[in-house]
């Protein structure tokens, strides 16, 4: 039914207007999780053992790429969120913006949500259980790709690779994740 009234609600706006915001972890620990080897060899890698960094990051995709991108220690919460909206996203907002959200419980901060409404854009909640309805999910995925390549092993390393991978978001990427959600920015 939410999904029903989802599609009926996006045929009616420009989806360039539309603006998906989401969070993802990071580690210091990450490698990648594939790998060729000649047949009948195995692949090898290092995995640190014990202790290691979490971080939260957090982003909006659009019409102007990738932007308001922020990194947390450890996991997000209500008023880190309302921070990062306020001082990080709403300064990069326009009127008439609509600011998509998953039904993560930090979203439902009230404070949140006035910082981007008090910039003239709305806040649309994505129906339950809809990762294919949000194209940023398909981001988070190539970031975590490029950082289970880059190995970062430490705090600083980290915050360096996520910088790294967010750099190799382009504009063609989000258009052609937007596509496979069945948005498009005309």
């Amino acid at each position: 039914m939410r999904r029903a009234r989802w599609a009926k609600a996006i045929k009616a706006i420009q989806h360039r207007r539309l603006l998906f915001i989401d969070e993802s972890g990071a580690k210091t620990n990450m490698t990648r999780l594939y790998g060729r080897a000649p047949r009948g060899q195995r692949i090898r890698d290092r995995v640190p053992n014990g202790r290691w960094q979490t971080v939260t990051m957090i982003a909006a995709i659009g019409r102007n790429g990738a932007q308001a991108p922020f990194v947390i220690d450890g996991p997000m919460d209500g008023e880190a969120f309302a921070v990062w909206a306020a001082e990080v996203l709403a300064p990069t907002l326009q009127a008439g913006d609509i600011v998509v959200m998953d039904n993560l419980s930090v979203h439902k901060n009230c404070a949140a949500r006035a910082a981007i409404e008090s910039k003239g854009a709305v806040v649309w909640d994505l129906p339950a259980y809809s990762p294919d309805l949000n194209p940023i999910e398909k981001m988070w995925s190539k970031i975590k790709s490029l950082l289970r390549k880059a190995k970062a092993r430490d705090p600083q390393a980290l915050d360096q690779a996520i910088a790294d991978a967010f750099k190799q978001v382009s504009l063609e990427n989000i258009r052609n994740w937007f596509a496979s959600c069945g948005y498009s920015f005309i």
